[in-house]
């Protein structure tokens, strides 16, 4: 079974650490573009911060609503385990994901510290995810709960990620 979302292909036999790690991979390079061209075709670097902003707010979403309960459940690790540092992290992410959101909107270039801001955020938790979380949670799924994972990323509605850009 393939799950497609225009851009990224799910496959049954990719993991967990796989999957996301790609996803991350596409997040970041959506940034450097956004970054590489505010200056000199906005709105390409618009279009580019859109895309971004969007795909992390539902990677945000997959991660606290499928991949951080199921690692709870079969790990017991709630208030003491690695998801509230994550949850926590989340919270700063997208507080800074606004900030430079409001500076694109109001066609502000002057989003510099933001973006590093962010930049370094992203960096030392995506590294945490890579390393550690997400190849746990390989480590405590199963092959069926990995599918329904994927199946339930492709069901999380829309409107539950995409609050970007509504007059862009």
């Amino acid at each position: 079974m393939i799950i497609t979302d225009g851009r990224m292909k799910l496959t049954e036999q990719q993991t967990i650490t796989t999957f996301y790690e790609k996803d991350h991979d596409r997040l970041d390079e959506l940034f450097k573009t956004f970054q590489t061209v505010k200056r000199s075709d906005f709105p390409k670097a618009k279009e580019a911060f859109k895309e971004f902003k969007i795909g992390l707010q539902r990677h945000i979403v997959w991660e606290e609503e499928l991949l951080f309960p199921i690692w709870e459940e079969k790990t017991g690790m709630i208030e003491d385990g690695p998801t509230p540092i994550m949850r926590f992290e989340h919270e700063q992410i997208k507080k800074l994901l606004e900030a430079i959101h409001q500076k694109v909107e109001g066609h502000n270039l002057e989003s510099d510290q933001d973006e590093q801001a962010l930049l370094n955020l992203l960096s030392s938790h995506n590294r945490k995810e890579e390393r550690a979380l997400y190849p746990a949670i390989d480590n405590v799924i199963g092959p069926d709960e990995c599918a329904k994972i994927f199946s339930d990323m492709k069901n999380i509605p829309e409107d539950r990620y995409n609050a970007c850009c509504s007059q862009h």
